[in-house]
């Protein structure tokens, strides 16, 4: 099936001074744009148990921001930063963290032409012993270059980024990393690290606000996405059917599963990539229904979802799945998926109300937004603009909600 999206009828204008720099002092003092069915107001963050229908189960991505950039130097003194993206060897998050000695990652490198062969090395001190972190670049990308990190000291790899790594915030913020940023750049609901950016939309939650919504019946669940740098690529196709989707992995326990199942037709995704997740759920359990396998599988792909029959629901997905991880004893369902979602058709079985900031302009972020309102979406950031909204990682929120 021939698909095309011309990106540039998702740009809109975006003035430096209204994207924020730095988060509020208090995280649910941001404001909250509903749109509703076609109507758009405003409130604020912190009242969004007013403007939700009660009884709704929200969903969290409960990644962990890593100090994924690390300030090396060659022997010449020439300034390296090598950003961390993805383990390679070993290639299992966990494992990799987990990691003593040696470990190999798929790593950005800034200053590249300045490191054509040999290794870069910063020393740092701990335990009363001054120690060395080396790297070397052991395969070559046009964009991404495998680095293997070698380091004396007796800590795990999770633990040196720890200790040297800092926060790597948005480069549209157009600043360095500053001390809020270890705190602010996170949600208050993570656990498991393996992000190079935030879900963003969850930063608006306090624990008292969660505790207030649960007081009154709102349900929570959480999955877990690893947000990856392909976050930040711009859409450079004209056409943007044809812009090539990063791969992202995900987790989901068979318990969020069930859940997800008695509240199908309640749920609010917090986040574009809670969104993702739970969309690209009908996919996996497609997969099952025809025979196959869900996990682990190769990602879900960027237009796989769109070749599922229209008549096979959420309901069913989740029936599906829950069913074929009991059959197998599967306690936690491992995934990767590409999934693009766009205006072109998309439909969600699973993501009934949606919880996310503003994004960049041509991006396909806002082409999963658009999906969502039908298209409305250049009214709403219109209104933001001429309300005086805060935009992208560190401003406001939006409450998206089709009736």
């Amino acid at each position: 099936m021939e698909r095309h999206i011309r990106i540039a009828d998702y740009d809109y204008p975006l003035p430096d001074e209204r994207i924020a720099k730095f988060p509020l002092a208090e995280r649910s003092a941001s404001k909250l744009l509903v749109w509703h069915g076609g109507t758009i107001g405003e409130a604020r963050f912190a009242d969004i148990a007013d403007r939700l229908p009660a009884g709704q189960l929200l969903v969290f991505n409960n990644t962990k921001v890593i100090r994924a950039r690390i300030v090396m130097h060659k022997p010449t003194g020439a300034r390296i930063e090598v950003f961390c993206l993805e383990p390679h060897d070993p290639a299992d998050y966990e494992r990799a963290f987990a990691a003593k000695g040696s470990c190999t990652w798929s790593c950005i490198v800034g200053n590249l032409k300045k490191w054509k062969e040999g290794t870069v090395a910063i020393r740092f001190e701990h335990a009363g012993r001054e120690e060395s972190l080396e790297a070397e670049i052991v395969g070559r990308g046009a964009r991404e270059q495998l680095v293997r990190f070698a380091w004396t000291a007796d800590m795990t790899f999770g633990q040196l980024l720890e200790h040297l790594g800092r926060i790597p915030i948005p480069p549209y913020l157009n600043r360095d990393s500053e001390e809020i940023d270890n705190t602010r750049y996170q949600t208050v609901y993570s656990k498991f690290e393996g992000s190079v950016a935030a879900p963003t939309a969850g930063l608006h939650f306090t624990p008292e606000l969660i505790g207030a919504m649960k007081e009154r019946g709102f349900d929570f669940e959480e999955v877990t996405l690893h947000v990856g740098a392909g976050t930040f690529l711009p859409v450079k196709e004209e056409d943007a059917a044809r812009h090539a989707m990063h791969t992202e992995h995900f987790e989901i326990r068979l318990e969020t599963l069930r859940t997800l199942r008695r509240k199908w037709g309640a749920i609010t995704a917090v986040g574009t990539t809670s969104v993702r997740t739970l969309e690209s759920l009908p996919a996996l359990a497609w997969r099952v229904r025809q025979g196959g396998s869900p996990e682990p599988g190769r990602p879900v792909g960027q237009w796989e979802p769109y070749d599922i029959p229209a008549a096979f629901t959420g309901a069913e997905a989740l029936d599906t799945l829950i069913a074929h991880m009991e059959r197998k004893g599967i306690e936690r369902l491992k995934a990767a998926t590409q999934i693009m979602i766009t205006p072109l058709g998309f439909e969600f079985r699973i993501v009934r109300n949606i919880v996310t900031n503003f994004h960049q302009p041509s991006s396909t972020l806002l082409l999963l937004v658009s999906a969502y309102v039908g298209g409305d979406w250049r009214r709403i950031y219109d209104y933001a603009l001429a309300h005086d909204f805060r935009f992208l990682s560190y401003g406001d929120s939006s409450l998206l909600m089709r009736d």
